[in-house]
């Protein structure tokens, strides 16, 4: 699998864009506030029709237009796919793949697989339980479409539940409906904890292997799923929980409160774990990511490291390059001097300087 190009059209401080890429490793580089990462959000964009970032579409058009234009050329297993992404204002988004407008963001899903690393990530150990739940949902549903499908609907109708919770104080016959809403929320909370389960139960075999060999053969990392109410016991706990739900007028258990626990040697390292071994863990996940859907889709995802090597020390630098040179990478950075000093191949190198963008030998 592997990005051939990339163009963009009104795309934030793109007028007009486009690149070509090598199947090996392209650099971005150039200073801070340039454009760089737009370039890696246009192509996550594309691969789950949302920004990494968490922008809206109409914080990705430029400022006085109306639309914004991406269009990604691919190629996978020898086979050309192209993606074209018209963002819109004041409209839904339309996706087309190979010229075919799709309905459903589902049917775009797994035509490319993105692994998305950026400094933010190294904190997603020491952050809060969002942020890790945050990560297993942006894998899992480029992974798995009836995922995607059970995360929509599950988050649908939490907020609908939310909504009649706080409606009820002023319509309190209205509370049996509630029943309607619980039955519906069990059977695709259900699916959502198995697909979360199974998902973390093969990435921890895994990470651990990664993780033992970074760390020198020193730690024994364990991840654990925490669900916050298993399958089988998600109905009678929404039961046990609706008058504290009532109360609170917000929905409290189901697996919108789930976590993961990352353990060193027996130790959560989430609480007690020096920042040092947080990035060693979250380094070791998005490298067992790499190889997690590898051997879901048998073919290697496109890495996208955003500005990542001037946060990590050399030795992590030397580990993270060392496990990534059979993927395709586009990585941005303010400058070359980590890979001239490393040694590190570079195919292809591009300068970024006020939204306009130059390749370099």
């Amino acid at each position: 699998m592997m990005i051939e190009s990339i163009e963009l059209k009104n795309y934030r401080n793109y007028d007009e864009l486009h690149m070509d890429f090598s199947q090996g490793t392209n650099i971005l580089y150039g200073d801070n506030a340039q454009g760089k990462t737009n370039v890696l959000e246009a192509i996550y964009v594309c691969a789950t029709t949302k920004s990494h970032r968490g922008s809206k579409d109409k914080e990705i058009i430029q400022f006085d237009r109306d639309e914004s234009h991406i269009k990604l050329n691919i190629r996978k297993r020898d086979v050309p796919y192209r993606i074209d992404m018209h963002l819109k204002k004041n409209k839904a988004k339309g996706v087309a793949v190979n010229g075919v407008p799709i309905k459903k963001a589902s049917e775009l899903f797994g035509i490319v697989n993105v692994v998305f690393f950026s400094p933010e990530d190294l904190n997603l150990i020491k952050n809060g339980p969002a942020e890790r739940r945050r990560f297993v949902d942006l894998e899992l549903c480029q992974l798995n479409r009836l995922y995607v499908h059970s995360l929509v609907q599950y988050n649908r109708i939490i907020t609908q539940r939310n909504k009649l919770l706080k409606d009820l104080a002023f319509r309190p016959e209205y509370e049996e409906t509630l029943d309607v809403w619980d039955m519906q929320l069990v059977q695709y909370g259900k699916e959502v904890i198995g697909c979360r389960r199974e998902f973390v139960d093969q990435l921890k075999e895994t990470t651990q292997a990664i993780h033992w060999k970074i760390s020198g053969e020193k730690e024994k990392l364990t991840i654990f799923y925490e669900p916050d109410v298993e399958a089988e016991d998600f109905e009678e706990a929404l039961k046990r929980s609706r008058q504290q739900d009532l109360r609170q007028k917000t929905t409290l258990t189901g697996p919108h409160r789930d976590d993961l626990s990352f353990m060193v040697n027996g130790i959560d390292i989430r609480r007690f774990g020096s920042q040092g071994q947080q990035r060693t863990a979250a380094l070791s996940l998005k490298l067992a990511e790499i190889e997690l859907v590898k051997k879901k889709v048998n073919d290697y995802p496109i890495l996208l490291l955003d500005d990542v090597l001037s946060e990590l020390d050399s030795s992590r630098q030397n580990q993270l390059l060392a496990g990534i040179d059979h993927v395709q990478t586009i990585i941005t950075c303010t400058g070359l001097e980590d890979f001239v000093s490393n040694r590190f191949p570079i195919d292809k190198i591009f300068r970024v300087m006020s939204g306009t963008v130059n390749s370099e030998n």
